[in-house]
């Protein structure tokens, strides 16, 4: 997330600080009425209140939204998943199968990183769903809720796919089960190909080899409440 342009499908949070402060007062999620209840909640918490103090020394008022939502934000910073794709790149090729190679070549000779590029092979830019061919039943506006602009009326933020394989279903509105399916979906609207099967084989053992290896299980586990 730390590498997307944006957050959410539509852009809608420019950064993670933006998209942290949403669920606390997203009545579907944590509920929080207002930005007092959430910050009364942690200052009830004097360990919490310490660790605020801590992390915001200088800060005449500790406990607040923006600072919790920072807090939130640089966790998920250190939440990343090296892969063997990334040792391939420094140099280990054997790091990857000859298939995963193969696929390697496809995805970039077939178009695929126009979008899917930079650290997190994704998550730079937004693209048109149906950029050459169009979806079909696209009803979703995409990144226009957000700017209320026609021009990106059916725009989506493209998306990472480091861990794809695991990320199941796809789209934004998981409508597609599995991966194969999604690379032939893709090749037909987005690049204008009919990948054939070998191709699509390739491309999915590549696009396994990003699955990455979990932080230290200490890092993301839930820590005993103060």
């Amino acid at each position: 997330a730390a590498h997307h342009i944006a957050q959410f499908w539509d852009g809608r949070a420019a950064t993670l600080e933006a998209q942290a402060e949403g669920p606390m007062m997203n009545p579907v999620e944590m509920a929080m009425p207002d930005a007092k209840r959430v910050e009364a909640t942690l200052s009830s918490m004097p360990e919490y209140t310490a660790r605020f103090r801590s992390a915001f020394p200088k800060e005449r008022k500790p406990v607040t939204l923006a600072h919790a939502a920072k807090a939130l934000a640089a966790f998920e910073r250190t939440l990343t998943t090296p892969s063997r794709f990334d040792r391939f790149l420094a140099g280990e090729h054997a790091s990857l199968t000859i298939a995963e190679q193969r696929g390697l070549e496809a995805f970039i000779t077939t178009g695929c990183t126009t979008c899917h590029n930079g650290p997190a092979v994704g998550g730079t830019s937004f693209q048109k769903l149906g950029l050459v061919e169009a979806y079909p039943n696209l009803t979703d506006a995409g990144r226009f809720d957000a700017t209320k602009n026609e021009d990106d009326r059916g725009y989506f933020r493209v998306p990472t796919l480091r861990n794809v394989e695991k990320t199941g279903p796809y789209l934004h509105d998981g409508s597609v089960k599995d991966l194969p399916t999604m690379v032939r979906l893709m090749g037909r609207h987005q690049l204008g190909r009919t990948l054939k099967d070998g191709e699509v084989d390739d491309l999915v053992a590549f696009l396994k080899s990003l699955t990455g290896e979990l932080p230290p299980a200490e890092r993301i586990s839930a820590p005993p409440l103060p």
